[in-house]
């Protein structure tokens, strides 16, 4: 006698859809989440200043203002803001990234008396305000003479950056100790290994690096505020500052457009760097 088969139990199939349209869904309220201040900013950029200063809100626009593009870009000098705040991100974020690399690899690496308390101050380092620093920051740089210069951000990034620090240490501690024992047996000095073997190896941190570490200049504003003159300002400083009234009442829907166009270029270079940056946040610190 042969056993008589039965049907597949539909059971666990249904129970995979449910678990998928479940995940979909929280994926979606997310997404929304992180997307809807982004959407609102577009929206409030087109839109006239009586209607964003409606009551009740007026969610979408009665009549799309595309001039406000354009009228926020010619209002200022658009150009020259972005190219003084580009100038000072790809400084900063070349140097720190080089520089947080090389002591990332140091505290990974090599052996010294107090490495690690050194490592947990400088990890500790990262829990202090910008605003506590602020003050003395402004005062060495004026009294060295760097303020309304660009020096003041090469000297940052000279200094590394504690988390990208933390980022590197944690790649390289990763990479097999037979890498470098095979170089200094040919001779190979530490700078050296960290020159030719360690750094090409570590792309993924250094891309996701440097979309951080630009991030952090292009958006900052309180220290171009203090310590550039208008001429040298950035944009950030630009779009929060120069759309006024003569009453001096801010221009929201201007400022709104602006900020548009100001978030673009970081959008731009995280779609060209996203593998590398996905790609370095996830491997570090894996073995």
């Amino acid at each position: 006698m042969t056993a008589t088969s039965l049907p597949p139990d539909p059971a666990p199939r249904v129970r995979i859809r449910v678990h998928r349209l479940v995940l979909y869904t929280v994926l979606v309220a997310v997404t929304g989440l992180f997307v809807g201040p982004f959407g609102w900013l577009v929206l409030s950029g087109l839109k006239t200043p009586a209607e964003l200063a409606a009551s009740p809100v007026h969610w979408l626009p009665g009549h799309v203002q595309w001039h406000n593009f354009a009228d926020a870009f010619h209002l200022i000098d658009f150009l020259g803001y972005a190219r003084n705040s580009l100038i000072i991100a790809l400084i900063y974020a070349t140097l720190v990234t080089l520089s947080s690399a090389w002591v990332g690899f140091g505290f990974a690496r090599l052996e010294a008396p107090g490495k690690k308390t050194l490592f947990g101050i400088l990890i500790g380092s990262m829990m202090l305000p910008q605003m506590i620093t602020l003050l003395p920051t402004y005062l060495i740089f004026a009294k060295l003479g760097m303020v309304d210069t660009y020096w003041p951000w090469v000297l940052w990034g000279l200094a590394a950056a504690p988390y990208l620090v933390f980022l590197f240490r944690q790649f390289f501690a990763g990479l097999p100790r037979e890498l470098e024992e095979a170089a200094i047996v040919d001779g190979c000095g530490y700078g050296t290994i960290f020159w030719r073997i360690f750094l090409p190896q570590s792309w993924p941190v250094l891309s996701a690096s440097f979309v951080i570490a630009f991030t952090w200049s292009w958006g900052d504003y309180i220290a171009p505020q203090l310590l550039l003159s208008t001429d040298k300002s950035t944009l950030a400083v630009a779009v929060m500052s120069t759309y006024v009234t003569s009453a001096g009442t801010p221009v929201a829907n201007l400022q709104a457009a602006a900020s548009v166009m100001y978030v673009v270029p970081i959008l731009l270079i995280f779609l060209i760097a996203q593998r590398g940056f996905v790609a370095g946040m996830s491997t570090t610190g894996l073995k």
